[in-house]
């Protein structure tokens, strides 16, 4: 009777898992690689999150900016900001930043901006230039007059205010801490070429602002 028990006895222990535990053995498996494969993912987005800290960066197509500006335009307003900048432009550490590489000519995005701007209803346009662009010289940045007088064509009859480089950086270093940027960077590699635009309502002036205010201070 002893050698029978411990031949069952040992029996038993040869005899391979049930399907039951089988099918434990498999889900345990399964959520140790599935485990596996969120923690990863999780590395990536953090990764991703680290590279992009401070501002965001989209590096686009000549085809893909154009949808960005779209996109976004409706959902910009009063005191947002787009630029239009040259190549060798800083990429600023404002949380509103946003730049986009737009492998295109500076000219080309400029008027892309500036037509979209003028079919929306909900704002307009102040422009900004570099001061510094009057004073370069075509001995030092050869291109530099004929860039000069397309811009000009450009922005015939349209305001534009000239102020030096690194104030016009402020600005938008200040804004981008409260409001959406948009920086759209192009192949453009002539100093002091930079259009900016900082966005007004479209449907109320500065002169009726200042009676508003007027009013309100009469009150």
């Amino acid at each position: 009777m002893v050698i029978s028990g411990v031949v069952k006895s040992q029996r038993k222990q040869r005899e391979p898992a049930t399907f039951s535990e089988s099918s434990s053995n498999d889900k345990e498996t399964l959520m140790g690689r599935t485990q596996v494969v969120f923690m990863f993912a999780m590395f990536l987005l953090c990764a991703g999150n680290v590279q992009g800290q401070g501002t965001r960066v989209a590096s686009g197509r000549a085809r893909d900016w154009g949808a960005r500006l779209g996109k976004e335009l409706p959902l910009l307003g009063h005191r947002n900001w787009i630029a239009v900048v040259d190549s060798a432009y800083p990429l600023q550490t404002s949380a509103g930043i946003e730049t986009v590489e737009t492998n295109a000519e500076q000219l080309d995005v400029v008027r892309t901006v500036l037509e979209e701007l003028g079919e929306a209803k909900h704002v307009r346009p102040v422009i900004f230039t570099d001061a510094e662009l009057k004073f370069v010289a075509e001995s030092d940045a050869a291109g530099v007059t004929a860039y000069r007088e397309a811009l000009n064509a450009v922005l015939k009859g349209r305001e534009t205010q000239s102020l030096p480089h690194e104030e016009i950086i402020a600005k938008l270093d200040e804004a981008g801490r409260t409001f959406h940027i948009l920086v759209f960077k192009t192949r453009m590699t002539i100093p002091y070429t930079s259009v900016f635009l900082r966005l007004d309502c479209g449907y109320w002036s500065d002169e009726q602002e200042k009676e508003l205010r007027k009013k309100m201070a009469g009150r």
